[in-house]
C-alpha cells in the first residue's frame, strides 16, 4: 500500500530554517523522480523542487538558492531543507512523485509551514 508521510513543519520567524521529511511506503518512491509541492490558502498547489533517483535536482524560482532537496533511497525518504524563509513560503507542504500522474491518489496529510514576519 502506498503511503506518503510528511513531517518537520512548524512556525518559524522570517529568515529562519526548517527541514522537512517525507517517508514513502509502497512502490511510489523507488526509481521515481520525487518532488516537494506546496499549497497556500486560496492558491493552487505548486511544485517547489524535485530530485531524480540519481540525485539531480531542480527548483522553482521561488526556492532557488534557499531550498535544497535531497533523498535517501535506502530509507525511501526525501528531504527539503528550507533556509531564509519568507512569509510567502507559508503553506502546507507535500511530497509526491513527479509528474504526479497516478500518484494523485496518494497525497499525504502534508506538513504546515508558517513563517511569521
Amino acid at each position: 500500500q502506498v503511503q506518503l508521510v510528511e513531517s518537520g513543519g512548524g512556525l518559524v520567524q522570517a529568515g529562519g530554517s526548517l527541514r522537512l521529511s517525507c517517508t514513502a511506503s509502497g512502490s511510489i518512491f523507488s526509481g521515481n523522480v520525487m518532488g516537494w509541492y506546496r499549497q497556500a490558502p486560496g492558491k493552487q498547489r505548486e511544485r517547489v523542487a524535485f530530485i531524480t533517483s540519481g540525485g539531480n535536482t531542480n527548483y522553482a524560482p521561488s526556492g532557488k538558492g534557499r531550498f535544497a532537496i535531497s533523498r535517501d533511497n535506502a530509507k525511501n525518504t526525501v528531504y527539503l531543507q528550507m533556509n531564509s524563509l519568507k512569509p510567502e513560503d507559508t503553506a502546507v507542504y507535500y511530497c509526491n512523485k513527479v509528474p504526479v500522474g497516478l500518484g494523485d491518489k496518494y497525497w499525504g496529510q502534508g506538513t504546515q509551514v508558517t513563517v511569521s514576519s
